[in-house]
């Protein structure tokens, strides 16, 4: 027989954005009811963020090993266990997992069902054998690799970010078909530890990136014997598990494995959002400012509704849902304050818009920069690759902020918060910056706006005329 559940809220998906909505919901005395048909922690702990930045770390420890000479400490070649790799990787979502576990939001007092999840009405879903019946929903299904039709796709064994960190042998020569944050990060850190790499891209790699930073990640890869094809698509694929042909741009490229890293899909199929009049397309569900879809009771957040498929705009996702639906308090999203990083060797990391994108959005703008090379910390850490960049209107109103280097994805954060503020460049000047520190390029970067006036002839007349009040 069917159970019927009555909740305040209803929760589909139990990945980052569904899990915040749950808890926060949760923790503030409303009857949540959470679905979820897969794994707690959805695809950023278990098959995205988590398992990916420890690879990556793996990486950088036996790069570090084969670059030591620099130091003055004797370089050697890593002896790899790809194997104990795998365990470190899984043993990091181990770590985190309680976190996002079922025991940990019943705790909570979130009613949790391990069903899949389709709507049957306005504001009914089903869940195996219940019917939730609830004041609001929130679908937050996320995505899931896109598969695109290449020929003989469908006959020949590949890899997405959903199954290469269960693979536990060391590829010996890893295709890569994707040059976006995915399919970089994973070329470079297989190339790291002891695969062959070859990555095609059919445009550039990093596409969405400022050209000028993706310079610097292209010439790092290539140094790394990381063979990298642009500008072709793959026509066809073939092959079987140890030995994979691609043909791209009238070559042949042959491996032993493949993973395609060529974008991701919104998570819709089965949800029945047509009972529920939720207006969909190819790019996920429809959605206003306030992420709530054309019923009105109905909200999606994070990567169902397309945009900035990102961890971190999920989160932020669900503090607008929190503060609408619980507080009664309108509150619009903002994607594009939202930063992102690619976790490259080194890291590139934006916020706001690129040099490019500003051009041609706002024409007449400033570009304000600081190279890592004359930054005291990067030449002693022996790493001076990479630069601070910042767009401004005419009048120092930020526009967008771009770095490349090591640890990029921390030094972008305060260019975030002062576009999020409204800050103009000036704040990065009224502040002490600690010595030696990368940070500093980001103040050095801001002191570079005002020299061309700070130098000009007009000022400099102005302190002739001021010594003579000494």
């Amino acid at each position: 027989m069917t159970k019927i559940i009555v909740a305040d809220l209803c929760v589909i998906g139990a990945g980052s954005g569904g899990l915040s909505v749950a808890a926060g919901a949760a923790q503030l005395g409303r009857k949540v009811v959470l679905i979820e048909k897969g794994k707690m922690g959805g695809d950023c702990l278990n098959t995205g963020c988590v398992p990916s930045k420890a690879l990556i770390a793996a990486a950088s420890r036996a790069q570090a090993m084969r670059e030591a000479e620099k130091f003055g400490v004797a370089a050697v070649e890593p002896d790899i266990d790809f194997g104990a790799v795998m365990d470190h990787v899984h043993g990091v979502i181990a770590a985190i997992a309680p976190h996002d576990s079922q025991e940990r939001f019943e705790g909570l007092g979130v009613r949790v069902l391990r069903e899949t999840a389709s709507f049957t009405g306005e504001r009914t879903v089903r869940a195996g054998d219940n019917e939730v019946r609830a004041k609001h929903f929130v679908v937050a299904t996320g995505s899931a690799p896109l598969a695109p039709p290449i020929p003989g796709l469908d006959k020949t064994p590949f890899f997405t970010n959903e199954t290469i960190f269960e693979n536990r042998a060391l590829p010996e020569h890893l295709i890569v078909i994707g040059g976006g944050p995915i399919g970089v990060e994973m070329a470079q850190a297989f190339r790291r530890l002891g695969a062959q790499v070859t990555m095609i891209e059919g445009s550039t790699i990093l596409s969405r990136d400022d050209p000028e930073l993706t310079d610097v990640i292209r010439t790092q890869l290539k140094s790394e014997n990381i063979d990298i094809i642009e500008g072709v698509t793959a026509d066809s694929v073939s092959g079987r598990d140890g030995a994979v042909q691609v043909r791209a741009g009238g070559k042949t490229v042959s491996g032993s494995h493949l993973l395609l890293a060529v974008g991701r899909r919104a998570t819709i199929d089965g949800l029945n959002l047509q009972a529920a009049g939720v207006e969909h397309d190819e790019k996920g569900v429809k959605v206003d400012k306030r992420l709530r879809t054309a019923n009105k009771r109905i909200y999606a957040v994070g990567d169902v509704i397309g945009g900035r498929q990102f961890t971190h705009v999920a989160g932020y996702h669900a503090s607008i849902i929190i503060r609408t639906i619980l507080f009664k308090m309108p509150a619009a999203n903002r994607d594009d304050l939202a930063p992102w990083v690619t976790y490259a060797d080194p890291e590139l990391a934006q916020v706001g818009l690129t040099e490019p994108e500003a051009r041609k959005r706002r024409g007449d703008v400033k570009v304000a920069r600081w190279d890592f090379a004359e930054n005291d910390r990067a030449l002693a850490e022996r790493d001076a690759r990479g630069f601070v960049k910042v767009v401004t209107d005419k009048n120092g109103a930020i526009l967008g902020a771009s770095i490349v280097g090591r640890g990029a994805g921390d030094l972008i954060q305060p260019w975030a918060y002062a576009l999020a503020k409204g800050d103009r460049i000036k704040s990065f000047t009224g502040y002490i910056a600690p010595y030696p520190t990368r940070g500093e390029a980001s103040k050095r970067a801001a002191g570079a706006w005002y020299t061309p006036r700070l130098f000009s002839d007009s000022t400099r007349r102005l302190v002739s005329l001021l010594s003579m009040f000494d």
